[in-house]
This record gives C-alpha cells, sequence and structure tokens, in this order.
C-alpha cells in the first residue's frame, strides 16, 4: 500500500514537471523568429557601412603615404643605403589598402 502511494506521488511529480517542460518549450518556440529575415537585416545592415569603411581606408592609406613619404625623405637626407627598400614598402602598403577596398567591393558585388 505504501509502495503504491510513492508511485502515484512520483507519477503525479512527473507530470508536473513534463508541463513545466512542455510550457517552457512553448514559449521558446512562440518567441522564435524568422532566421533568414535576420540574415537579411544583417546584410543590409553591413552593406549599408560598406561605403564609409570604404573611404576610412582610403583615408588610412593617405595617412599612411604622408607618414611613408616624411620617412623616406628623413632616410633620403640622412644618406642610409636602404632608401629605396623603406620607399618600397610605404608604398606598397598604401596600394595593399586601395586594392583590398577594391577586390572586397567586387567581391561582394556592392
Amino acid at each position: 500500500m505504501k509502495r503504491q502511494t510513492l508511485n502515484n506521488a512520483f507519477v503525479r511529480r512527473i507530470g508536473r514537471t513534463g508541463v513545466a517542460i512542455l510550457l517552457f518549450i512553448t514559449a521558446t518556440v512562440a518567441r522564435a523568429q524568422d532566421g533568414a529575415a535576420g540574415i537579411q537585416a544583417a546584410n543590409t545592415q553591413v552593406r549599408s557601412y560598406f561605403d564609409s569603411g570604404t573611404q576610412l581606408m582610403y583615408g588610412v592609406g593617405a595617412l599612411l603615404g604622408l607618414i611613408g613619404a616624411v620617412k623616406v625623405y628623413q632616410k633620403w637626407n640622412s644618406g642610409d643605403q636602404d632608401t629605396s627598400k623603406v620607399a618600397a614598402s610605404w608604398f606598397g602598403s598604401c596600394i595593399f589598402l586601395v586594392v583590398v577596398a577594391t577586390i572586397i567591393r567586387s567581391f561582394f558585388g556592392i
């Protein structure tokens, strides 16, 4: 008799827990949103920032060009032998920034 009472209490406790889990899952599914709409919204937002990012990259490239020109001028006036190597590396970094911005624009079709 006591064992049957324990089994009934266990079944009631499992029943209450099952209902709570079912309600939790239902509430979670009800709050879920469409994943495709979220991805599309993120895509639109990133594409809207791309022009500003491209202009920022061009600005950084121009600033690097000015700094590089000053560094090369200082080395040239001091008579260093590696002036051409320094000029090539600074100029190459500026060209790299411009090319990367252009390639990204054409790769993503923006």
